[in-house]
């Protein structure tokens, strides 16, 4: 008897078993989803972006190397390409581009100040010398500040205007998430290793000279008009999702 009992129960516990695992998977009323809900949450943040860094976002990290295949696949459904550099252990989105097919733009190009771009070029140096060192990549407002003032023309009757622009420039790096604020530090910074992937060396160097000119003209870098107005662009820029 107890043997038929046990028979009978068997499917039921099956059953009990299969919906309770159904219930551990579902996110949501309705949710028709595929991905584990950890791999959903790299895809999200993918699109957030700007970027998935194992420093800051340890728990993602090993997700995106585990289902890099299934991600890639979901990105390219909306015609977005996953770079991950493995050795800086970084992975950020980019549009793909194609001359056979009218590819629809999700991503969208935010141009950035003179100043902005000074200021990319100045914490990409930082990182580079941080790395020459094994360090972080670490600095403060002060020292931003600082850089960018060489950039102010000479004389200038609007001081208060510059220092704004300078202001916007720190602020845009932040909204970007380049830089990322160390607790209990004050205004002190790290700053984010996906900033090596936005340049490539030889824009470094074409830029840097091109700053480097304008930082030593006679007039400053007003004279050139770079610095006389908020919404100067350069041809720097950043992809950010729409």
């Amino acid at each position: 008897m107890n043997s038929l009992t046990d028979a009978m129960d068997e499917p039921f516990a099956d059953d009990a078993a299969a919906d309770s695992a159904v219930a551990e998977a579902a996110t949501f009323q309705g949710d028709t989803g595929a991905l584990p809900i950890d791999t959903r949450r790299v895809l999200v943040q993918l699109l957030l972006g700007p970027s998935v860094d194992a420093r800051r976002q340890s728990k993602l990290w090993p997700v995106l190397l585990r289902d890099e295949v299934a991600i890639r696949s979901r990105m390219h459904d909306l015609f977005l390409e996953v770079v991950i550099d493995h050795e800086q252990k970084v992975a950020f989105t980019r549009q793909v581009v194609s001359e056979d097919l009218d590819v629809p733009i999700l991503l969208r190009k935010a141009s950035l100040t003179f100043l902005e771009t000074a200021l990319l070029l100045f914490l990409r140096q930082r990182l580079t010398q941080a790395d020459a060192q094994g360090d972080r990549a670490v600095v403060s407002r002060e020292d931003m500040q600082e850089h960018l003032a060489v950039f102010e023309k000479e004389n200038n009757p609007d001081h208060a205007k510059f220092a704004r622009q300078v202001v916007n420039a720190v602020d845009k790096a932040k909204k970007l998430s380049l830089l990322q604020s160390i607790r209990g530090s004050g205004e002190r910074y790290e700053v984010s290793p996906t900033l090596k992937l936005l340049f490539s060396a030889e824009e470094i160097q074409e830029l840097t000279r091109t700053y480097a000119t304008l930082a030593a003209s006679p007039g400053g870098v007003g004279s050139s008009g770079a610095s006389d107005g908020d919404d100067d662009e350069q041809s720097a820029d950043e992809e950010e999702a729409q």
